[in-house]
């Protein structure tokens, strides 16, 4: 029998067993993880970039785990020797119709409790030699680093503490009991006194297989990138971000310094035909027929039918993506850009057409589900992790089981 039982072996759920830890040192827990190796799908194919929190809507997790985690990353880098690089990064408006945003933009990133500027075209020239706008906002406090090498580390000491790390094992099913969870894999069958599920690209059918119907589902958006060549990465400073679009709720394309020296260009955002789907040719008949079959995708497709054909035209034209790109750093020319490896969003859509805007945690009866944890997780992984035990703490039905019954919203 364990204590805990985390589904789930990326950033987010290696955060929440190192967390587990730090509350209840004697725990026993265990991870299962259906991949060979852990961090395999969104946090090993992150960005890397260490968010500051401007971008969120102030008061919501997002913007406070977001602003906390990047301190609290910053600091873990520190204490166990990980390469990370608190480089800033500018956002920039390159037309007189994006300045009105920025000043919003700026705004948020002040009620958001951040050190941010606002800078004019000489010092974003300062910064940003090559970058072309009228304006910007300076965000000292973002930065990079490897979140593959983070996760690692969360792995070390979850191991470290007696914890054990489960490989190949996916959950097949779940039957919550009152006093214990039953955890079925394809190798095994497991029993916890609470299970946590923090599957990413497969929180909601994990949260479903344990009974609990929700108004959300998942769907994937493929983001794709571009390196920029070695001899032209000396474009590229820090990062650089252009002002949001408020109709579409992505961030536009952008270039990243990544840990190791090379410069990512990207992403775009178009429906991935496959939860896995790094590849244009990856197809799943289940997962696609699961976005088909939901209306809230029908809503948000009639919504954005524009800003989504744009996003497709990039994904096929090499032209298109440059010009885009262009819009910050000119110079950028097609032969600039060399194909680079995708990631997959695993966002949470509403029944109505919205795209869950903020972190989504549901309480079960002796199960946790994260069933929305896109970007910034990662940044924000040490904050969830601390939430989730906080949480657990403060319900004694989760720890002890000789309580009544309670019910959570």
């Amino acid at each position: 029998m364990y204590d805990f039982l985390i589904v789930g072996g990326g950033i987010v759920g290696l955060s929440t067993g190192m967390a587990l830890y730090d509350r209840f040192p004697n725990a026993k827990v265990v991870v299962l993880e259906k991949e060979a190796e852990i961090a395999s799908h969104q946090t090993g194919h992150n960005s890397g970039v260490i968010h500051s929190g401007i971008y969120y809507k102030p008061g919501s997790f997002k913007a406070e785990f977001a602003r906390k985690g990047s301190q609290s990353m910053t600091d873990f880098c520190e204490m166990h020797g990980i390469e990370h690089d608190i480089c800033g990064k500018v956002i920039v408006a390159t037309s007189q119709e994006e300045l009105p945003l920025l000043d919003n933009l700026y705004n948020r990133g002040l009620e958001n409790k951040l050190a941010i500027q606002k800078i004019g075209v000489d010092e974003l020239k300062e910064i940003e030699p090559h970058v072309s706008g009228l304006g910007a906002i300076r965000v000292p406090q973002a930065g990079i680093v490897n979140y593959k090498q983070v996760s690692q580390k969360f792995a070390e000491i979850i191991q470290g503490n007696g914890g054990e790390i489960k490989l190949n094992a996916k959950v097949e099913k779940i039957i919550e009991e009152n006093d214990q969870v039953i955890v079925e894999t394809k190798n095994e069958t497991l029993k916890a006194r609470t299970v946590i599920n923090c599957a990413g690209l497969h929180s909601d059918r994990v949260a479903f297989a344990a009974g609990y119907k929700t108004d959300m589902q998942i769907v994937p958006f493929r983001g794709e990138y571009y390196n920029l060549v070695p001899e032209k990465r000396h474009l590229v400073k820090h990062l650089i971000y252009p002002v949001p679009n408020p109709k579409f709720p992505f961030l536009g394309v952008h270039f990243t310094r990544m840990i190791g020296g090379e410069v990512d260009a990207g992403p775009n955002a178009v429906l991935s035909f496959k939860r896995e789907g790094y590849k244009k040719t990856d197809f799943s008949a289940k997962d696609l027929a699961e976005v088909l079959r939901f209306k809230g995708f029908w809503i948000l497709a009639n919504n954005f039918m524009k800003e989504g054909m744009e996003e497709y035209a990039r994904s096929f034209s090499k032209k298109r993506f440059t010009k885009s790109l262009q819009q910050l750093i000119p110079e950028i020319r097609e032969e600039d850009l060399i194909p680079a490896p995708a990631g997959v969003r695993a966002q949470a859509l509403s029944s109505d057409g919205n795209m869950v805007d903020d972190f989504n945690i549901i309480m079960g009866k002796n199960t946790i589900h994260v069933c929305n944890a896109p970007s910034p997780a990662a940044t924000a992984s040490i904050e969830i992790g601390k939430e989730i035990v906080r949480r657990i703490s403060g319900n004694s039905h989760l720890l002890e089981k000789d309580t009544e019954e309670t019910a959570y919203v």
